[in-house]
């Protein structure tokens, strides 16, 4: 039996009607979101993180697992917010952007934040491998540990030791299925992403919101912070852009 990593579970902070779901990114845990959770609870609104399928426990895991498991993750975490909200925003870090994009272009979403959200990868070499991808499912791609985020009840961000190339194989599909909803995004949008982003270049963020249909969108765009926006140094300028757009939103909506 697999047990969730301690945490990495889900959270649910109850508060008013306005919902927020925040979803985390490819191999990574809920914990680089809580804190964000956290401070949305603060200002009274409701948040929901969702663990993505096959992260959280052990890489085997995320083998078994497919770019729908995804997208109906975060189809889950959204109607669960609905039947306790009038409203709903998206929120999601790198692949959890790409996601909260991608469900943005069909489900009636009040507001959506990308941060770190990639418009493309430089995993297209993997084309090439996919007529033997089921042979190479063991086969990982290593990485350097990441760093540690801040000191806290959620300890250091938990993510797993290397990239299993079939689920590389299963990102790059799912950023390339955003590409083509992007058009179909309308929702009020924040993009956010830092120039010190080592994963994804700034320019993903333009490509973005170039890319989407909302007539009110924005980008911010950070100096100091990692790729893990939602952690470590300049952490609070995120949480705040967040709060002010989710405050924003709902006061033009009204």
């Amino acid at each position: 039996m697999t047990y969730t990593i301690e945490h990495a579970e889900p959270f649910l902070f109850p508060g008013d009607k306005t919902g927020c779901l925040l979803v985390h990114g490819f191999t990574g845990a809920l914990n680089e979101m809580r804190p964000l959770g956290e401070h949305l609870a603060s200002q009274g609104y409701t948040a929901l993180g969702v663990r993505l399928s096959g992260h959280g426990t052990h890489m085997q895991d995320l083998i078994r697992t497919r770019k729908q498991d995804w997208i109906a993750d975060v189809e889950d975490g959204y109607h669960i917010l609905r039947g306790m909200c009038d409203r709903v925003f998206l929120l999601g870090l790198s692949l959890g952007g790409v996601l909260i994009l991608h469900a943005s272009s069909y489900l009636p979403v009040t507001g959506l934040v990308a941060m770190s959200a990639p418009y493309t990868t430089p995993e297209k070499r993997l084309d090439t491998l996919r007529p033997i991808l089921p042979l190479l499912s063991k086969v990982w791609r290593y990485r350097p540990q990441s760093k540690p985020g801040l000191p806290g009840k959620s300890g250091k961000l938990l993510y797993y030791p290397a990239q299993p190339i079939r689920s590389l194989a299963e990102a790059d599909d799912m950023i390339d299925l955003m590409q083509i909803a992007l058009p179909e995004v309308t929702a009020p949008a924040l993009i956010i992403h830092s120039h010190s982003d080592t994963v994804f270049p700034i320019k993903s963020a333009t490509c973005i919101y170039d890319a989407i249909s909302s007539e009110d969108k924005d980008i911010h765009l950070l100096e100091k912070n990692e790729h893990v926006v939602t952690r470590g140094e300049g952490c609070e300028i995120v949480f705040k852009a967040c709060e002010q757009f989710i405050k924003r939103v709902l006061e033009t909506s009204r």
